[in-house]
């Protein structure tokens, strides 16, 4: 593959993590195309040569000249590349051997940063690896706890309720950054030895499939500020439990409803109609003007500040009441210790780490800038997993109701087959003996004083089994009466639970 198709696949790469943007890649194609077109007329407009020469041509990186046979041709480096500035007075050479045949060629002195930007570009796909194999576990875990919470009914409580929301906010953030990536790669040039740059472009503005990644992109956006107004209620929701005195819980619920998926609305909207009026460019998973991406920026900024300095009044709440109970200084500390690193990632604190690293002001080489990038996407894509791990499958409350759920179908599948056991080792001659010959079977006798009535009015009548059945009858008749009882309790269990 030739040195022109590399250094496009690393910038088509490097768009599709978000480090360089589309229009840069929009622009080197124009660029590229004015020089094979410079190119081209200067090839078909010079004198032909009249000696065995190598020919003149465009090898999809530079022009060469008419070359001697048994020589070096060199040329200046292309004036497209995006560091020409910096290389311009760089050479690249190609040999031109005796039978007149390009051979080799040398572009070190044009690609000093070319190599840079490969070992950055490298570097960012194993970070897209990583954070997509987090966003998987995440997305299974969250998926299977959010399964949970909803099955139970007596799960359902306020404290769940929000749990479940914030559940629903990283399903709903990992789904749409794996979507948005995977349209992403395929929406990338598609470069080739045979492709030809018409196609390349023609695929590059493909109306259906920008269109697509646009959602996709606008859907990701939603779904981070989401989550981050979910974290900031749960916040809220503590603070309000450790320090307001009178908390009336369902009063609150629609209010955090409203803060959790309506807030994001108010700013994800004018962010679209800025993108489209002056940033309408490829899938808008980039930042060409740093100002518009403040309108996004802002309010994630804000909640994690806020949820920032509600986790420092926590802790000094839980601080208070833990010294109060007057345990020893081994427990005391070991209990906020716990109690903090519970906390962080139920809160998104780990967040406020790098906040004021921005972006418009690093390089993206730059390593403070790239620790930031690091740190973000690998605890944001496993966040996710941890406060499944946490707030549901370690929980005691959820891990009660299931070993509940495990015996009580436990019990039933082995009452269930001790029935079929000893039902089919009941003798059917004795059963069928009983019921042919009903007259016999029950004779009733009045009480000593005739036939009285009680204070009810009605008459006691005693029942007596004229032929009482065998003992396997009997323990029939007790296995059923257990399972009657059992499938009682349960019901009035689940009556009770209802309340």
């Amino acid at each position: 593959m030739s040195q022109g198709f590399l250094l496009l696949v690393l910038l088509a790469v490097s768009a599709s993590t978000q480090a360089c943007s589309g229009k840069i890649v929009k622009v080197l194609m124009e660029r590229w195309m004015s020089y094979k077109n410079e190119c081209m007329h200067t090839i078909s407009t010079d004198p032909p040569a009249t000696a065995v020469v190598c020919n003149r041509t465009f090898d999809q990186y530079a022009c060469w000249p008419d070359g001697v046979p048994g020589t070096i041709v060199n040329v200046s480096c292309p004036w497209y590349l995006p560091w020409y500035y910096e290389v311009q007075h760089g050479l690249v050479f190609s040999v031109c051997d005796k039978n007149g045949k390009w051979t080799s060629r040398n572009t070190s002195e044009c690609d000093q940063e070319d190599s840079a930007q490969q070992q950055y570009g490298q570097m960012l796909a194993k970070l897209q690896v990583m954070y997509t194999v987090g966003y998987s576990l995440s997305l299974g875990a969250l998926t299977l706890a959010l399964t949970i919470l909803v099955a139970f009914r007596k799960l359902h409580c306020m404290r769940n309720n929000i749990h479940m929301n914030l559940f629903a906010s990283f399903i709903l953030r990992a789904l749409s950054i794996l979507v948005k990536d995977a349209l992403l790669n395929t929406s990338q040039l598609n470069f080739s030895e045979n492709a030809t740059l018409d196609y390349q472009v023609e695929n590059l503005v493909n109306d259906k499939m920008v269109t697509g990644c646009r959602i996709a992109v606008v859907m990701m956006q939603y779904s981070v500020m989401a989550n981050n107004y979910w974290l900031l209620v749960e916040g809220i929701y503590l603070h309000n439990l450790l320090v307001v005195t009178v908390f009336t819980e369902r009063n609150y619920f629609k209010i955090y409803l409203c803060i959790g998926w309506g807030a994001p609305l108010m700013f994800l909207l004018p962010w679209i109609v800025v993108k489209y009026l002056y940033e309408n460019e490829e899938c808008w998973q980039t930042n060409i003007s740093m100002g518009y991406w403040w309108i996004i920026r802002s309010p994630i900024l804000f909640a994690v500040l806020v949820n920032f300095f509600i986790f420092i009044r926590i802790i000094k709440i839980l601080m208070t009441k833990l010294k109060a109970h007057q345990m020893r200084y081994t427990d005391y500390k070991f209990r906020l210790a716990k109690s903090t690193l519970t906390l962080i990632p139920l809160l998104g604190i780990h967040a406020i780490l790098f906040i004021f690293v921005l972006d418009d002001n690093t390089a993206p080489t730059d390593t403070l800038r790239l620790a930031k990038l690091f740190y973000s996407l690998f605890f944001n894509s496993f966040q996710g997993l941890l406060v499944a791990i946490l707030y549901c499958f370690v929980n005691k409350e959820v891990q009660s109701e299931m070993l509940k759920k495990w015996k009580r179908w436990k019990l039933g599948k082995d009452i269930e087959e001790e029935y079929r056991h000893t039902h089919s080792q009941t003798p059917h001659g004795k059963t069928g003996s009983l019921v042919a010959n009903p007259p016999e079977l029950l004779e009733g006798t009045k009480n000593t004083g005739g036939d009285q009535e009680n204070g009810t009015g009605k008459i006691n009548v005693n029942l007596q089994l004229a032929n009482p059945p065998q003992d396997s009858a009997n323990n029939c008749s007790a296995l059923m009466e257990s399972v009657y009882l059992e499938r009682k309790a349960l019901c009035c269990e689940d009556a009770e639970s209802s309340f």
